[in-house]
């Protein structure tokens, strides 16, 4: 297979001229850097002997090495099709590491040649990962390739790589031309008319199929010296004046009979492939090499196979270099398509990478480039012996010198020695105190998950947020507007007051209890905290006790013997009023999961991820999922003082009863207790000092008014809730550290 080089000689030694481009490759372009074109001396079927046939080709090679500087570059050589063989076959499903057993296996079956008289190689095609694999043979016979390598190997000239012309023109098309050979139902059709005969190349996009017809330029030439009786250089020379000569009718009259019998041979050829593959179209016919300069002869075969049939004037994707003259190079450019496949290939560009290059030739050329290596590597070893020689010298001279220093050296280490046993200890004490400050540090670890949880809390109340409609009384509620905050009235404010948050960790939610307060909760922790740190241990009933007390997994937060691992997380306990009249809506209002714009506080606790609009999944959520009331309680009411109100729910305010009329109160009853006047206490907002509390109903006497069960009817202005509930915590530490249990309470509005 032909590996990629910066740039490439491509030669193309035909029988009237000798071709070569040199290309390089800049991105996924080519470059043209120089090219060549040189006629021989003569037409090589012209010549009298096979030592005339050589001293010609040897003439123009030399010619060839000497205008150009051909530098360290490799050349890649075509051969002719003749006695040359390209097949496809489809192999059965293989491991890969039998490929290779298989090709050979299907080599010497399908290449009608004896495989000792050959140049073979192959080449996988299709896609790799599929199980049946597509394989390329080509092969050609080792006299063909030895004759063109041995013209070569004469000037000094080292060839690396050797392709048939066919696959060379297919490289061509399907880099240069990539709309012609798109499809393997579409095929384009190369016609390359050289000297001696005419390859026809089928391309499409995963296979080519080749044929050579052993007519060409010459057998025009050779049908015009019979006619008029001239020598075969005469004749040549006459058929390419044809176009302007006097005898132009009688000369082309004299090709007629081989324009039939060529273009016969074309059709017929095309006929038994598309015979062979009744799918596949000839859309398009390519007409390359030197006899597409005979005039008529394109447009002959277009009539004659009813295809367009195209010459081309340029190359599509390469590029002529600056100082190459575009203009000489566009001239030859239908002899330029063999040696622009054939570069390709030597870039590492082309689809067809076989190469024909004899084994003996190419283990020659892999030691001779090896052969550098060894010599750079056989000197390097001797200046690395004669270094290590005198290095030996100077260090036996240099050790003699320091025996003092040794000396010194050894007083030295020895004092060191000491030091180091006396910072042994030191050492000790450095670890003890660093495990001391670790274990300190562990209260911190943590500490920014409550603020987070608060936040989330206080971000899940109604606000400008999430009640776009009533911004304005956010925004003068947060001004501390009063006036305008009473322009909406109470029972219509979508407003919770928060008056507790209380938040405990438990590592073990399944078994944690709404029971004590989060203060009670941590006083009790805290103070046993303190017991262990210094040393007081529990016997196995005070463990049991405080397991029941402050809920499961608080001995393990305390240090004590680590319980099973379960879900952690924390157990929230939220207080506060609301002046809604319907709190249940602000609160957790029913079947609206689907409808964010109306959940709840309750419900946003529940969606945490859709809430803040996180990409994973939110690390505290709802536990569990469904609301059971071990888990998970709300209870609301009135704010009736003579009820069950939570604590810090509105602020208490003192009326004094008013005084009789007439009666003007005396200078003592000014300077009485509050628990001696007489009077009555109200809830009122702190902020815009209105009743919140329940107040009764009077009948028209003046008296309280009773509801159908006896008890007084009341106006009910604000409602408490209470929420417990548990949040799991899904990157709760493994190891939990003293304290991180801690209840946490707050007081907000």
């Amino acid at each position: 297979m032909a590996a990629a080089s910066d740039a490439v000689w491509a030669i193309d030694l035909g029988n009237n001229s000798l071709k070569a481009l040199h290309l390089v490759a800049v991105g996924d372009a080519v470059q043209v850097i120089g090219f060549d074109h040189i006629p021989h001396g003569k037409i090589l079927a012209s010549a009298a002997s096979a030592a005339e046939k050589e001293e010609l080709i040897a003439i123009t090679l030399r010619q060839f090495a000497q205008r150009n500087d051909l530098g360290y570059d490799p050349i890649i050589i075509s051969v002719p099709s003749q006695n040359s063989f390209a097949r496809f076959v489809t192999l059965p499903p293989v491991e890969a590491k039998r490929l290779p057993e298989i090709v050979k296996f299907e080599a010497a079956q399908q290449i009608p040649f004896d495989m000792n008289e050959i140049q073979w190689d192959w080449q996988l095609m299709g896609d790799p990962n599929s199980p049946e694999k597509k394989v390329g043979l080509f092969a050609i016979k080792n006299e063909v390739v030895n004759s063109a390598m041995a013209s070569f190997e004469r000037e000094d000239l080292q060839v690396s790589y050797v392709q048939m012309a066919p696959m060379a023109l297919y490289n061509y098309l399907l880099f240069d031309r990539p709309d012609l050979a798109s499809s393997d139902k579409r095929a384009t059709v190369i016609v390359n008319i050289g000297a001696e005969s005419t390859d026809l190349v089928v391309c499409t996009a995963s296979g080519v199929w080749q044929r050579c017809i052993m007519m060409g330029g010459n057998t025009f030439t050779t049908a015009i010296a019979e006619t008029f009786k001239l020598s075969f250089e005469k004749a040549e020379k006459l058929k390419r004046t044809a176009p302007v000569s006097k005898y132009a009718r009688q000369i082309f009259q004299a090709m007629r009979a081989v324009f039939t019998d060529w273009s016969g041979e074309v059709q017929r050829s095309l006929g038994f492939y598309t015979s062979s593959n009744p799918d596949v179209k000839i859309t398009r016919v390519i007409a390359m090499g030197g006899g597409t300069k005979l005039r008529g002869l394109v447009k002959y075969l277009s009539q004659t196979l009813q295809i367009p049939v195209e010459k081309p004037d340029a190359f599509k994707r390469l590029a002529v270099a600056p100082g190459i003259s575009a203009a000489k190079f566009h001239e030859n450019v239908s002899d330029f398509g063999v040696v622009y496949g054939l570069g390709l290939q030597g870039l590492g560009m082309a689809r067809i990478e076989s190469n024909l290059l004899p084994k003996s030739a190419a283990r020659s050329m892999a030691w001779a480039g090896k052969m550098k290596y060894f010599i750079g590597a056989a000197v390097m070893l001797l200046v690395v012996s004669l270094m290590c020689l005198g290095r030996v010298g100077l260090d036996h001279a240099s050790y003699a010198k320091g025996a003092d220093t040794r000396t010194k050296i050894k007083r030295v280490a020895s004092d060191a020695k000491t030091v180091i046993e006396k910072t042994t200890g030191i050492e000790d004490q450095k670890l003890k105190f660093q495990g001391r400050m670790q274990k300190d540090f562990e209260w911190f670890r943590y500490r920014e998950v409550i603020p987070q949880l608060n936040e989330i809390i206080i971000s899940a109340l109604p606000n400008a947020k999430t009640n776009p409609e009533q911004r304005d009384l956010y925004d003068a509620f947060e001004r501390g507007d009063v006036a305008r905050v009473k322009q909406v009235p109470r029972p219509e404010r979508k407003q919770l007051f928060l008056t507790t948050v209380s938040i405990f960790y438990s590592d073990d939610l399944e078994k944690a209890q709404f029971r004590q307060s989060a203060m009670t909760r941590r006083d009790a922790m805290m103070r046993d905290a303190q017991m262990m740190e210094e040393g007081e241990g529990y016997d196995d009933e005070m463990m049991k006790q405080l397991e029941a007390a402050y809920g499961p997994g608080y001995m393990q937060l305390m240090g004590g013997t680590a319980a099973q691992e379960k879900h952690a997380g924390f157990v929230v306990t939220i207080e506060g009023y609301s002046p809604y009249k319907r709190i249940g809506d602000l609160l957790d209002p029913p079947n609206v999961k689907d409808q964010p714009a109306n959940w709840g506080f309750v419900t946003r606790l529940e969606n945490l991820k859709q809430f803040l609009h996180l990409d994973v999944n939110s690390p505290l959520e709802i536990w569990p999922q469904m609301k059971d009331a071990q888990h998970f309680k709300l209870e609301t009411g009135p704010a009736d003082p003579d009820g069950d109100v939570p604590m810090g729910v509105g602020e208490w305010q003192f009326i004094p009863d008013p005084v009789a009329p007439g009666t003007a109160p005396g200078p003592a009853a000014y300077t009485m207790s509050m628990a001696q006047r007489s009077g009555t206490w109200i809830l009122i907002d702190p902020m815009t000092k209105e009743t919140i509390n329940a107040e009764p109903v009077k009948d028209q006497y003046g008296n309280p008014a009773l509801d159908n069960m006896g008890k007084p009817k009341k106006i009910v202005h604000d409602y408490w809730f209470k929420l417990q509930f548990k949040l799991k915590w899904k990157d709760a530490p493994k190891t939990t550290i003293a304290g991180a249990g801690a209840a946490t309470g707050a007081q907000r509005r």
